[in-house]
């Protein structure tokens, strides 16, 4: 028979197959789950969340409603923090787990009303909540200024896969790869800045990640290679199946990501975990991840410092040839997905003894 405490209700807001670092969580936490014999019933409500309209509100109320007495709801943050009053009218009844990825008040590129509204939001939410969640350590301070007592919360960062040695571009220009939605946060625009400003022109950029996620950035993105008359040195590729993206991985020479703010970093580690130097900002988990053998870290939007360091490594062919064995060093010691689901199924099972 199954025990109780291995039996959740996952709500996530629009597709869990969407290719998102997050719903890539999302989506090895319900297969590992399933895998140690955990009921796994995910839920996909609308996926206007994290600005639900009036009917999506309406939709989740009745999902959380239908949901029978005791039961653990897993709630991804993208939807939990901006349902306040639905998971309070439930909270009773449920035992309600909040999973914050990043707080919604922290996304890049909104204006100060916005994230405001959404921090009230929030903190209502993680107040109804009896555990909560977080996949990075960056998440524990503003937890903390939530008024979340320690106690109430587990840290279950990311894994990674063992994946084979990238091979690299073996002649031709420096390949560079960047793995990224285009975003605000993810510093598409800060990066090509700085890839104008190298004085090296033997390197070539692919850009792959979801472009339509948010059309101003991608528009603006377009505009700013043109204008730097780099369309034919920089390529945005879009969303890749897991046989393209490989394809990627391996042929690139080194990794780079301009983000502006990370909760840990699941990109730089799939790089790393490929053998790839990382040329990166210092934001979440990443300076963890990389060491100082690994690659080299700027801070985040300094523009002046990014070029600096890509032409420092795009024109020290040995200094790319150390990062990289850094980078195959690092890779023996990243954390699994196995290991994490462990966490993951620790900090519900513990939880749910305490409550």
């Amino acid at each position: 028979m199954r025990k109780a405490n291995r039996s959740l209700v996952f709500i996530v807001p629009g597709r869990l197959e969407t290719r998102t670092g997050g719903y890539e969580y999302d989506r090895r936490m319900v297969a590992g789950l399933r895998a140690r014999d955990w009921s796994v019933d995910v839920r996909e409500i609308d996926g206007s969340f994290p600005h639900p309209t009036f009917v999506a509100l309406s939709q989740a109320a009745r999902v959380l409603a239908a949901i029978p007495d005791r039961t653990t709801v897993l709630v991804d943050g993208l939807a939990l923090g901006a349902m306040p009053a639905e998971l309070e009218c439930e909270s009773s009844r449920l035992r309600i787990v909040a999973l914050i990825h990043l707080p919604l008040a922290a996304e890049i590129g909104i204006g100060q009303d916005v994230a405001a509204r959404l921090e009230a939001s929030e903190r209502r939410a993680i107040a109804a909540a009896a555990l909560v969640i977080v996949t990075g350590k960056s998440t524990l301070s503003v937890l903390a200024k939530y008024g979340v007592p320690s106690h109430q919360i587990a840290l279950v960062e990311p894994g990674t896969d063992r994946a084979p040695l990238a091979r690299g571009s073996q002649e031709g220009p420096c390949q560079l790869l960047c793995v990224a939605t285009l975003n605000p946060g993810k510093g598409h625009e800060t990066l090509v800045r700085a890839l104008a400003a190298v004085p090296h022109g033997d390197w070539h950029l692919t850009c792959a990640g979801s472009l339509d996620r948010h059309p101003p950035t991608m528009q603006r993105l377009r505009e700013q290679v043109r204008a730097a008359g780099l369309e034919a040195r920089i390529s945005l590729v879009g969303d890749l199946n897991a046989a393209a993206l490989a394809a990627c991985y391996d042929n690139a020479d080194l990794f780079v990501l301009a983000t502006l703010h990370e909760t840990y970093g699941m990109a730089v580690a799939e790089a790393l975990a490929h053998g790839l130097p990382v040329v990166s900002t210092a934001t979440g988990a990443i300076p963890e991840l990389v060491g100082d053998e690994a690659g080299l870290l700027v801070p985040a939007g300094d523009t002046a410092a990014l070029t600096a360091t890509l032409s420092q490594v795009l024109g020290d062919r040995h200094l790319r040839a150390r990062l990289a064995e850094g980078a195959r060093r690092v890779r023996d010691r990243l954390p699994t997905w196995e290991e994490a689901v462990g966490k993951m199924a620790d900090a519900l099972e513990r939880g749910a003894t305490d409550g």
